[in-house]
């Protein structure tokens, strides 16, 4: 048995070069599949159902790879439409494909696999005992169905009974990764450690390359081994990059769990073949002992309106860390006055965060740091916008003349960049879920329709 996958990219819409393809499809592979989604940027995706990358860049990928499909005559699949793999995600994505499809005459049968999970049906496994936390999963309650919009992230299952029902072109909503790629190997009877550390190797595209892109990779799996190989100019595999890759993600470099099991990398074996290909052995497969699919959610918890600021002061940075825990107990202060008490403070968060001082890190910096400058990231969150830039004017104002105990009268402590400094950044989103739901069936969470274009 010998079977080509061909990933174009690690994301659609993050622009692969039209040349690597054009290898991949010389290739002939058996199935063209790629990742359009996922949680790496955050909640707003999932909570707003907006995705990530423009229309335009989606657009222009999409219409090469139906083209490839429609010159090899073989399944495409897409997962994680939209970003956030909702409903909307895969209906925007579904109407694009027709319009494409129309313009390059092109003929096809279309599934839509649907993941969002309703209120009633998450509150009855909910009470049933049915959703499980995973580690450092926040608290929840049956309330939060009501608030948040969830998805459940599908396996290879749905994706397989729209291939068996003989769609060309499927369209998926939240789903594993690597389940795009597993699906149709584990149709033809290919084996599934293999199968699996294939899929995990390959799906975000050649971002295992040296230097890693957006670009794709071309595996053959066969009996005892798969072969991965990269497809752009200037690009090469090594075994380390192709290895290193089963971390990405994970906190365990040889343990990938999946709905219906686990992933067991721990005696996989990499070869280097040439510059370009590495050939991988010996992973194994062990299937869990009851099926899950994992549970995203998203809420709205506010707006936030956001200054930039900076400062090369010595003196101001050196007081920064004890002015402003007394700027924010005058601001809350303030909100009390300029609202005349109708906006409570404790309702208003204001935060600093100073970059160059341990921002990133946010207080667990291990050495302690001495800048020549400081950028300055105020963020105002408040109810609704509206609240969030009125206060981030004037906490905008105040924090531009903090008082400085070093200086005799006004000076200026944070320099802006633009005028007017304060910019509404639009609403925020917060992940209310990181569980499982139990004791499903693999495809019970998910609807699927199809249609020929």
């Amino acid at each position: 048995m010998e079977l080509r996958i061909l990933a174009p990219t690690g994301a659609l819409g993050a622009g692969f070069d039209a040349d690597a393809l054009a290898r991949g499809v010389a290739a002939r592979p058996d199935v063209i599949a790629c990742d359009a989604g996922s949680t790496d940027s955050g909640p707003a995706a999932l909570g707003s159902g907006t995705p990530k990358l423009s229309a335009q860049a989606v657009t222009r990928d999409l219409r090469l790879l139906l083209k490839a499909r429609d010159e090899l005559g073989v399944p495409l699949i897409i997962g994680s439409c939209g970003t956030s793999g909702r409903d909307v995600g895969v209906d925007r994505l579904a109407d694009l494909t027709r319009t494409l499809a129309a313009e390059g005459n092109l003929h096809f049968k279309l599934g839509l696999i649907y993941s969002d999970q309703p209120a009633a049906r998450l509150r009855s496994l909910y009470d049933e005992g049915r959703v499980r936390p995973l580690a450092n999963a926040p608290e929840i309650d049956r309330q939060l169905f009501d608030r948040s919009h969830t998805v459940a992230m599908m396996g290879v299952e749905p994706i397989q009974e729209a291939l068996q029902d003989g769609c060309d072109v499927i369209l998926a909503g939240r789903a594993s990764d690597t389940a795009l790629f597993a699906a149709l190997p584990h149709l033809r009877g290919a084996d599934p450690g293999l199968t699996w550390h294939m899929a995990k190797t390959i799906e975000c595209g050649a971002a295992c390359a040296v230097p890693p892109s957006a670009n794709g990779l071309l595996v053959t799996l066969r009996e005892d081994h798969f072969d991965v190989t990269t497809l752009a100019d200037g690009s090469r595999l090594t075994p380390r990059s192709v290895a290193a890759h089963t971390l990405y993600e994970n906190a365990d470099p040889f343990r990938v769990a999946e709905p219906s099991g686990v992933l067991d990398t721990t005696d996989a074996t990499y070869e280097a073949v040439d510059d370009r290909t590495v050939r991988v052995r010996g992973a194994r497969y062990l299937p869990a002992d009851g099926y899950t699919n994992k549970l995203e959610g998203a809420e709205l918890v506010g707006y936030q309106t956001v200054v930039i600021g900076g400062v090369r002061d010595r003196i101001v940075i050196d007081a920064l860390p004890k002015l402003l825990p007394m700027a924010k107990q005058y601001f809350d202060a303030k909100i009390l006055d300029v609202f005349n008490g109708t906006v409570d403070p404790a309702d208003i968060d204001i935060d600093y965060r100073l970059y160059g001082a341990g921002a990133i890190l946010a207080g667990s910096e291990p050495d302690p740091l001495t800048p020549r400058e400081l950028g300055v990231l105020i963020t105002v969150t408040a109810p609704d916008q509206q609240t969030a830039h009125a206060i981030a004017t004037f906490v905008a104002h105040a924090s531009s003349h903090l008082p400085i105990p070093e200086y005799d009268g006004l000076v200026s402590t944070l320099a802006y960049p633009y005028s007017p400094p304060e910019t509404d950044r639009g609403p925020l989103y917060r992940f209310t879920l990181n569980h499982v739901a139990t004791g499903v069936t693999p495809t019970e969470l998910f609807r699927t329709t199809t249609e020929e274009l």
